[in-house]
């Protein structure tokens, strides 16, 4: 007996009419923002060969992928990231091409969170990929396009700026495995102050520890730079500081009063893929980032090819969720005329509607054989003319 034939999979959901449409619409206004700015569309496989996402550096724990095999018996997953296949063609195909590359994509990833419940597994994403430059110019055309991003969505939103070198330097002075390393990440990222002091504790009382203890407690406007450079009073960090002070300061600059900019020191996701700045970006209304990113200059280097990078991804589910609750949810296009054909006129009711389509018009044909019905429908549909073909009518139109 069939169970699951009338149901989706955990973590995955149908879009239905309405829905397509405000997705389509966000997707559509990020594609137009970054062909504006001189990016290209990049399209890589739904299915990579897991050595893909095997790197060094482990940046997806194999428990969050979706594995499959193919015809050979090769190990495969679906994407769960674009960046880093984007990363292999690069690398590959690309590794002669002009730089700085400017590539942007529109693709679903699929990522398997078994402890989090309610998240969804297929992710749709659109997103930039700067590639080629570590210049502080390009940190800011990444975080402008996401400023212009969050502001198309027409909500108050918020923009969030860190940079990872501060808790590398940071534990890099710690003797402790790499397992505790990321366990120190994980609730510096979650902010549990709790559970942070309580293994901090266990490692002594260090200046590292101490400024450890305090970094998730460390964001806010222009003032946190000051406390931070209280905190840790180190040539190499306050280097790190002066970079992201610079940034922060612009980038609030660009800006304006549309939006809040802060400085997170808190924000310390995935060490091992990003090396510098992180970006993540809020709509109002939302709890967790629609907007995530930031550098990852030794990335694309385990592919063969070191070269500089910076980019964002933005969550277009998430976007569509937040519009959807804020009643910022679209309407069925409406057509402007339904053609309705009496009996063997059905080919010339065809000729007529391409004729009203090649003018610009929104034309259904009509699929009911009485003309009483057709008007019942368009009335229902909100179709306010009916053009009749064949008959005692022919070629003749009703404004409903």
């Amino acid at each position: 007996m069939k169970k699951y034939d009338l149901i989706t999979p955990e973590g995955t959901k149908d879009l239905l009419l309405e829905e397509c449409i405000v997705r389509r619409n966000i997707e559509c206004s990020l594609h137009k923002l970054f062909k504006s700015r001189g990016y290209c569309e990049m399209i890589t496989p739904g299915l990579e060969f897991y050595d893909v996402f095997s790197l060094n550096s482990h940046y997806f724990p194999q428990e969050n992928l979706y594995k499959l095999t193919d015809g050979k018996g090769r190990l495969l997953v679906l994407r769960p990231d674009s960046t880093m296949p984007i990363a292999r063609v690069v690398a590959t195909r690309l590794k002669d091409a002009m730089l700085p590359l400017r590539i942007y994509y529109n693709q679903t990833v699929y990522r398997t969170e078994p402890a989090l419940r309610g998240r969804s597994d297929e992710i749709a994403q659109t997103g930039i990929e700067l590639i080629g430059s570590q210049l502080k110019i390009a940190d800011l055309e990444v975080i402008s396009t996401a400023i212009s991003s969050l502001k198309s969505f027409g909500m108050k939103f918020s923009l969030e700026l860190g940079h990872i070198g501060i808790f590398k330097e940071l534990v890099s002075r710690l003797e402790i495995s790499a397992d505790v390393k990321e366990q120190i990440r994980g609730l510096i990222e979650t902010k549990n102050f709790p559970a942070l002091n309580d293994l901090l504790d266990s490692l002594g009382n260090s200046p590292a520890i101490i400024a450890l203890k305090k970094l998730p407690g460390l964001f806010g406007g222009a003032e946190v730079f000051e406390k931070a450079q209280q905190l840790m009073p180190d040539e190499k960090i306050s280097g790190i500081l002066e970079e992201l002070k610079a940034v922060y300061t612009d980038a609030a600059e660009i800006c304006g009063s549309d939006g809040e900019i802060t400085v997170d020191f808190g924000l310390v996701n995935k060490t091992d893929y990003y090396t510098g700045i992180i970006i993540k970006g809020y709509l109002q209304g939302h709890g967790r980032e629609v907007i995530s990113g930031g550098r990852y200059d030794k990335l694309i280097s385990e592919f063969g090819y070191d070269v500089p990078a910076i980019g964002f991804a933005v969550n277009v589910d998430a976007v569509a969720k937040v519009l959807a609750k804020s009643g910022e949810i679209s309407v069925l296009p409406c057509a402007d005329v339904i053609v309705y054909a009496e009996s063997g006129y059905e080919a010339d009711a065809f000729k007529a509607a391409q004729k009203l389509r090649d003018e610009g018009a929104v034309v259904e044909n009509a699929l009911f054989d009485d003309l009483e019905t057709v008007r019942d429908y368009a009335k229902e549909k909100g179709i306010p003319k009916v053009m009749i073909i064949g008959g005692e009518n022919d070629n003749s139109t009703e404004v409903l």
